[in-house]
C-alpha cells in the first residue's frame, strides 16, 4: 500500500477577497488542512493585519470592490519579501496572469475553484516554506547564520544597553543556565539566541525554534513532545517532537508569553526533571537540552491576569536578559542601515555607498515600532530601488519619511491632543497582534477603534 503523504505544516495565510461567501469557502478549506487563516475584505485591512503579524501566504482576489489587488500584492511583498502570494479571479486570462506575475504573486488560481485545487497550491507552498526552513536550520547549524547578517554584528554597536546585554549573552552562553530575552517585536531577540548557542559547547548539536502562537494547544504539545501514530485525528505517523530532535542542543521557544495555559505545567515539569511523554504514550523520555525562551509581553502581568504560571516564570527566568528598542539606539540606526545596505547590494554591479544627509536625519528621527526588523525591510527596499550610489529620501517609503518624531519622548516637540491620540494608536497597533489585544490595551472596546483607525486613516 501506498504511504500517504503527510499532511502539509500549518501556515498563517491571508485571505484578501470582497466577497464574504469566498472568504468563508476559503477559511474552511484551509482550516481543515490546519492552517491560521485571517480573512479581511478590502486592502486597507490587509496591510493592517500584514503590519501586526507574519504571513506565509495571501490569496488576494484581483478585484476588491473599486481597488485592485495587484496594487495591493507589492504592499504586503514590501513588508513581507517572503509572502508566497496566490492571486485569485473570475476574470483570468493570459493578460491577468502575467500582470500578476510581474506584481509579484507566486501562483494563480481562477474561480471557480474546487477544494482540491486551493489544497494543492497551498501544499506547494508548504513543501517550499519546510525547503526554506531546512536551509536555514543548515545554515545555523554550519554557523553561518548569526555571522553572516548585519543584525548580528553585536560589537558595532555604541549602546550601553547593548552592550550589557551581549556581555551578560557571552556569560551564560558557557553554561546551561535557562535564559529568558525580553524585548520588543524586532530587536533581535531571534538573532541572540543563535549567537548564545553557536558561543556554547552545544553548538555542534541542533538548535530548535518553537513559535508558540503560530499553533493550536494540540499541535503544539505535539510539535514540541511529539505525538504516536494515532493519537489524535491527523496524526498518521510517529512525530518525535522537537525536543527529542534538539536532543543535547538548543530549545528556543519563541514568544513564550503566548504559550496555552494548557501545555505550561508539562513544559514546567520538562525544564525541572527534563523529563516528558508524547502525546499519546505512556513512555517516560528523557532529552538533555538548553532552554531559551523569549517574549515581548509582560509576563508578570499575564500571571496576575491568570494567562501563565507563576512557578514557570520563576524557572524560566533564571538568567533574564533585556534587549533595548531600536528607538534607544539611535547612535546605532545610521550605522547598521550602511552595513545592511552593503549586505544587500554586494552582488549589484552598481555599489550602493551609503545614505545622504537627508536620508540619514529621516532614519534617525523615525519612531522604529517594528525596531531592527522594520530597519531592515526598509534598507532591503532602498536596495532594491536604487540607482545612485547614494540613497536618497525619494527612496524612503513615504510613510517613513512623513511620521514625525516621538511625541512621548521627555524631548519630543508638543502637539495637539488628537494628534497624540492618534500617534498613540500607531504605536499600540504596531506592537500588538490583533485589534482585540489592542482595544484591551487601549481601555476601549474593537468598535471604538475601529472608528478611531477609520478617523485617523490608520
Amino acid at each position: 500500500m501506498a504511504e500517504v503523504s503527510p499532511p502539509p505544516s500549518p501556515l498563517a495565510i491571508l485571505v484578501v477577497d470582497d466577497e464574504i461567501n469566498i472568504r468563508k469557502t476559503l477559511a474552511l478549506c484551509l482550516e481543515d488542512e490546519r492552517h491560521h487563516v485571517t480573512a479581511v475584505s478590502n486592502p486597507a485591512d490587509a496591510l493592517a493585519e500584514a503590519s501586526r503579524r507574519a504571513f506565509d501566504m495571501a490569496f488576494v482576489d484581483l478585484r476588491l470592490g473599486a481597488e485592485r489587488g495587484l496594487d495591493l500584492i507589492p504592499q504586503l511583498l514590501a513588508g513581507s519579501p517572503w509572502l508566497k502570494v496566490v492571486v485569485i479571479t473570475a476574470y483570468a486570462s493570459i493578460d491577468t496572469a502575467i500582470q500578476a506575475m510581474r506584481a509579484g504573486s507566486a501562483d494563480y488560481l481562477p474561480k471557480p475553484f474546487t477544494p482540491a485545487q486551493v489544497k494543492l497550491v497551498t501544499r506547494r507552498v508548504a513543501d517550499l516554506r519546510r525547503l526554506e526552513q531546512k536551509v536555514a536550520a543548515l545554515q545555523d547549524t554550519l554557523g553561518t547564520s548569526a555571522s553572516a547578517t548585519p543584525e548580528a554584528d553585536f560589537a558595532s554597536t555604541t549602546s550601553p544597553a547593548m552592550h550589557r546585554a551581549i556581555h551578560l549573552a557571552q556569560q551564560v552562553a558557557t553554561t546551561d543556565a535557562t535564559v529568558l530575552i525580553r524585548g520588543e517585536s524586532g530587536t533581535g531577540k531571534g538573532v541572540l539566541v543563535r549567537a548564545i548557542h553557536n558561543w556554547s559547547a552545544r553548538k555542534d548539536r541542533p538548535l530548535a525554534t518553537v513559535a508558540c502562537p503560530s499553533l493550536s494547544a494540540e499541535l503544539l504539545e505535539s510539535e514540541l513532545f511529539g505525538h504516536v501514530k494515532g493519537s489524535f485525528t491527523s496524526a498518521l505517523r510517529d512525530n518525535p517532537g522537537r525536543i527529542e530532535a534538539a536532543d543535547g542542543g538548543t530549545l528556543f521557544l519563541d514568544e513564550i508569553g503566548d504559550m496555552p495555559i494548557s501545555i505550561q505545567p508539562k513544559l514546567l515539569r520538562f525544564i525541572q526533571d527534563r523529563e516528558y511523554e508524547r502525546v499519546g504514550e505512556q513512555a517516560t523520555r528523557r532529552a538533555d537540552i538548553r532552554v531559551i525562551t523569549a517574549t515581548n509581553v509582560n509576563l508578570e502581568r499575564a500571571v496576575a491576569e491568570g494567562r501563565f504560571r507563576e512557578d514557570l516564570l520563576y524557572r524560566l527566568n533564571v538568567i533574564q536578559i533585556e534587549l533595548p528598542s531600536l528607538r534607544d539606539r539611535k547612535d546605532d540606526i545610521v550605522p547598521m542601515a550602511e552595513r545592511m545596505l552593503a549586505f544587500f547590494t554586494k552582488s549589484k554591479p552598481r555599489k550602493v555607498l551609503g545614505f545622504s544627509p537627508e536620508a540619514a536625519n529621516v532614519l534617525r528621527s523615525h519612531h522604529w515600532p517594528g525596531n531592527i526588523r522594520e530597519l531592515r525591510n526598509v534598507v532591503e527596499r532602498c536596495a532594491i530601488l536604487a540607482s545612485t550610489d547614494t540613497v536618497t529620501p525619494e527612496l524612503l517609503p513615504g510613510s517613513l519619511a512623513a511620521r514625525p518624531p516621538d511625541p512621548l519622548a521627555s524631548d519630543g516637540p508638543l502637539i495637539p491632543l488628537d494628534k497624540l491620540e492618534e500617534l498613540y494608536i500607531r504605536r499600540v497597533l504596531a506592537q500588538t497582534k490583533s485589534l482585540e489585544e489592542a482595544a484591551e490595551i487601549l481601555g476601549i472596546d474593537t468598535a471604538t477603534l475601529w472608528r478611531r483607525r477609520k478617523k485617523y486613516r490608520i
